[in-house]
């Protein structure tokens, strides 16, 4: 198989933001007196949009009302999210025999794209990613294929050499809707075995192995 990109996933991909998207939407929902969700029912919403997001968490439906809650998020992410966010320690090698291996990197996520570059910048890898598009780059957010497709016109690789990463179904889906190959690492909230339902190259434990397999 031919691959002349490697693109991920944000969120449990690369990075664990886990701490400051929590945080997060702790403090929106308090605020609504939305009180008994569960930290494990936020975490299962990384990689879904911020209005879908609070839709399973809130119950809420009306449009304007999710953009306002969406509003709130971003302000306090604005402050609370870069500290919050760690990227995996292996990323850094990964990267640097990816850049051997003479291929592109991209990322693709419904993260916005200047918070991304904020921690890629705070971690010094920046310069390793040729192409970022994030959740507000897009009209239509994964697992529509919109994202990949424009990744591949972007980085002029086509979709079909371009390796997706991704820790949740919603990246298998988009792999599978563009037609690109895809790699699952279930060290998010998505079990290997909900990953593996789709078409897949191979499922790891984490980006560690992924790192291992690229000579």
């Amino acid at each position: 198989m031919t691959i002349g990109a490697f693109v991920f996933d944000f969120d449990y991909t690369l990075a664990d933001s886990e701490k400051g998207i929590v945080s997060c939407f702790r403090l929106v929902l308090d605020a609504h007196g939305v009180t008994a969700v569960t930290d494990d029912a936020i975490r299962r919403t990384i990689g879904l949009t911020l209005e879908q997001a609070f839709g399973v968490l809130a119950g809420e439906r009306d449009p304007a009302r999710l953009a306002a809650l969406r509003k709130e998020y971003v302000a306090y992410a604005d402050e609370l999210m870069v500290a919050g966010t760690k990227l995996y320690p292996a990323v850094r090698e990964l990267f640097e025999r990816i850049r051997r291996r003479g291929a592109k990197i991209g990322i693709l996520s419904t993260k916005y794209a200047y918070r991304i570059l904020a921690t890629l910048n705070a971690e010094g890898l920046v310069e390793f990613v040729d192409c970022l598009i994030g959740g507000a780059d897009v009209a239509h957010a994964k697992p529509d294929p919109e994202g990949l497709f424009a990744m591949s016109e972007r980085l002029g690789v086509p979709v079909e050499e371009i390796l997706y990463v991704g820790d949740s179904t919603v990246d298998a889906e988009t792999a599978l809707r563009a037609g690109a190959p895809f790699v699952g690492v279930a060290q998010g909230t998505t079990t290997a075995e909900e990953l593996a339902a789709y078409p897949h190259v191979a499922v790891f434990p984490s980006i560690v192995e992924l790192k291992e397999r690229i000579r």
